[in-house]
């Protein structure tokens, strides 16, 4: 979708709101690798929060993430926004509870063989995607 852009993308633990990580630099279906400390593991909420503008009104705004290993998806998320506003800029956070830690994928299963990917929708129209692969150090 021509005029729907994301500003920034950033993740914090929900609970100390210690920041994490941060990224102002998208780009339409785009892929990355990004390294994160193992602790965030360890974090029972993740906040993340998204800022986006769209120069046209989108009637069913909404995010899928899915989260693979190996190329199989273990989780997967549905995100409802709604309505946006034509000619806004909007902030967005959602807080996902982790896994127990008995329940949790060591780092080093994970490191580098997780991968998730982000399909912004416009209805039944996927108008962004991003893929991005982790590494926990």
């Amino acid at each position: 979708m021509e005029g729907f852009k994301i500003n920034w993308m950033k993740m914090k633990d929900a609970e100390t709101q210690k920041h994490l990580w941060e990224c102002q630099e998208w780009d339409h279906n785009w892929e990355l690798t990004e390294r994160f400390p193992k602790e965030i593991l360890e974090w029972k909420w993740v906040s993340l929060e998204i800022n986006f503008a769209s120069r046209d009104k989108i009637e069913n705004f909404r995010i899928i993430q899915k989260v693979s290993l190996m190329g199989n998806v273990i989780e997967e998320w549905d995100f409802k926004f709604g309505f946006v506003m034509p000619s806004s800029v909007n902030n967005w956070e959602q807080v996902i509870d982790a896994a127990d830690k008995e329940e949790m994928i060591p780092a080093e299963i994970l490191s580098g063989n997780m991968v998730v990917e982000t399909f912004f929708y416009s209805g039944e129209e996927v108008i962004h995607t991003t893929k991005m692969t982790v590494i926990y150090e």
